[in-house]
This record gives structure tokens, C-alpha cells and sequence, in this order.
């Protein structure tokens, strides 16, 4: 008998690659210069800043958490690694590593405050947005912190057998995000408190300590974020990261993964990530006002949830 293709279930499944899809096809149309090497591998670069912290925003949104502070936590984490390089002369691996300290540790700390402070993650990292900003305008006094190292400057701007570093190092969270997701505790878990807590509790495990890890995760996500743009632009300002949780928290949605928790994937986020990506890059090549490309952005994360309130009713 010959096999008939569900068409409905093709595009509840694939909905987001087919739209993705679509939508380099008609780029390529309006611009000329759309399909070139150069401006995919300035996508997905350009992409791979707030692509990476929402690798880690895919694991608090399965939880049913959301982190709205992760564009402070890159100012801080960034002006701190900034400020050891250029003012204690402290070596960019040692600046790194305290950078990622920094966004672990205010990670924690949403963390705990939204398991054993019982506070919604809303307003807990709501409150962190101000406090994380302030203490990088504190640390910087408002002035940027420029002039790195070649060796630092290398991981925003140098190629590895012609990939920018920053691509290199986004698929290689978007591919160890996977495996803890698909293949560890942490993963099954992660999934199982997003989709019936209460349940996860009577089991025995301790689902304080694993929901406040998924916000240790985003911490250090943003961090290397910071470090990456921070790197490119050889510059870390007070300002860095504004607005990128909107980015952020779309690229997740948009993927798939659902804001009650519980459902979605990693590929989803990085599908998502890159449909912001094209769309961006697309809007500027075709002389799009920046303003209405904000239009476009707040619009994209409303539909998202739209689609994520149909895709829950249709289950």
C-alpha cells in the first residue's frame, strides 16, 4: 500500500526549518548579495553572539523559568575581563576564566533565589537586569574599556581553516548542550521538571539543586557571549547586551521550545537563532529602516508565542 504523507503533521514538526527555509530563498531574490560566502559566514557570526546564551536560555525556558537579566550579566562578565586585561595586565585566559566566574556566579544566585527564595524567575531576574548593569557602570564608571591583545582579539575576529572562531565556538555549544539534553541527567531531568515538577519531587530528586544549575548554565553562557563580542569589537561597554534577552528568548520560543516548559530542542534554538539571524541580516541589505526592523522583532516574538499556545492546545 502506498504510503500517503501527513502534510499537517510535516509542518507542525518542521514548521520553523520550512519558514527558515523560505525565507533564504526569497532573500536571495531580493539581493543579490544574500548568497554569498561571505555574508553566511556573517550570519551566522553575527548570530553566534546571542545564539550561544540562547543555547543556555533553552535550558531554563524547559524548566519553565525565563532569565531576562543574561544581556547584564554579558556587560558585567565582559567589563570584568576587560578591565584585568587592560588595567592589572592580567593574561586573557585568567580574564576569561574569571568572566566566566562572574556569569556562573550571578547565575547561582537567580538560581537560589528562584528555588529557595521561591521568588518568580520574572522578577528575580527582572531585579538582576538593574543590579548587574549598575555594578558594570559602577566598575567602568560609563567609559569603555578598549585596546586588547592580538591573542584576545583573535577570538571575536580570526578564522580556523576559514570559519570564524565565534562559529566554531557556537556550534560547539549547540552540540554539547545536545548531548547533556539527549544524554545525561542533567538533560532528563531539565526536561521532566519542565513538564511536571511536582511529579519530578515525589521521585526523589532534588529538583532545587538541577533548576538552579540551568541558571548557572545561561550565567556562563552569557559570559562567553561576552567574551566573543567583547573580543570582536575590541571594546567592553557599560551598554553591551541591551536588549539581547529580546533576541534571545525569541530564538528559543521561535525553535520550538515551549514557555511552559517541558518541550522543545536544541536544533529548534539553533534554527531559531539563525531565522533572527537571516531576517536582521536580510532587513539591513535591503536598506530597512532600524527602527521597523524592531517592529519586525517584536512581531516575530509574539507570533512565537501564538504558535506556542497552538502547538500546547493541539497536543
Amino acid at each position: 500500500m502506498k504510503k500517503t504523507i501527513d502534510y499537517k503533521q510535516l509542518l507542525k514538526n518542521n514548521g520553523i526549518l520550512i519558514v527558515f527555509l523560505l525565507i533564504c530563498v526569497v532573500l536571495s531574490f531580493l539581493s543579490p548579495y544574500f548568497f554569498t560566502t561571505n555574508n553566511i559566514l556573517n550570519i551566522i557570526r553575527q548570530t553566534s553572539i546571542y545564539g550561544i546564551i540562547a543555547v543556555g536560555m533553552t535550558f531554563v525556558i524547559l524548566t519553565g523559568g525565563i532569565d531576562l537579566s543574561v544581556g547584564s550579566i554579558l556587560a558585567l562578565s565582559g567589563a570584568i575581563a576587560a578591565g584585568m586585561m587592560k588595567n592589572q595586565g592580567a593574561a586573557p585566559l585568567v580574564a576569561a576564566l574569571v568572566a566566566i566566574l562572574v556569569g556562573a556566579g550571578i547565575g547561582l544566585i537567580n538560581g537560589l533565589l528562584v528555588t529557595i527564595g521561591k521568588i518568580a524567575p520574572f522578577v528575580v531576574t527582572l531585579g538582576m537586569v538593574t543590579i548587574a548593569r549598575g555594578l558594570t557602570l559602577i566598575y567602568t564608571k560609563g567609559y569603555p574599556i578598549s585596546g586588547f591583545s592580538p591573542e584576545f582579539r583573535y577570538l571575536g575576529g580570526g578564522y580556523i581553516l576559514g570559519i570564524p572562531v565565534p562559529v566554531i565556538v557556537f556550534i560547539a555549544m549547540v552540540a554539547l548542550a545536545w548531548f547533556i539534553l539527549n544524554h545525561t541527567r542533567l538533560g532528563r531531568y531539565t526536561y521532566a521538571i519542565g513538564g511536571n515538577e511536582e511529579t519530578v519531587k515525589l521521585s526523589g530528586i532534588n529538583v532545587k539543586f538541577y533548576k538552579s544549575m540551568v541558571y548557572v548554565i545561561v550565567g556562563i553562557m552569557s559570559s562567553f557571549s561576552a567574551l566573543i563580542l567583547s573580543a570582536r569589537l575590541n571594546s567592553a561597554e557599560a551598554v553591551a547586551g541591551q536588549g539581547y534577552e529580546l533576541d534571545v528568548i525569541a530564538a528559543v520560543v521561535i525553535g520550538g521550545t515551549s514557555l511552559s516548559g517541558g518541550r522543545g530542542s536544541i536544533i529548534g534554538t539553533l534554527i531559531g537563532a539563525l531565522l533572527i539571524g537571516t531576517i536582521n541580516n536580510g532587513m539591513n541589505l535591503l536598506g530597512i529602516s532600524p527602527y521597523f526592523q524592531q517592529v519586525v522583532k517584536g512581531a516575530l516574538i509574539i507570533g512565537a508565542v501564538i504558535l506556542d499556545r497552538l502547538r500546547a492546545e493541539s497536543n
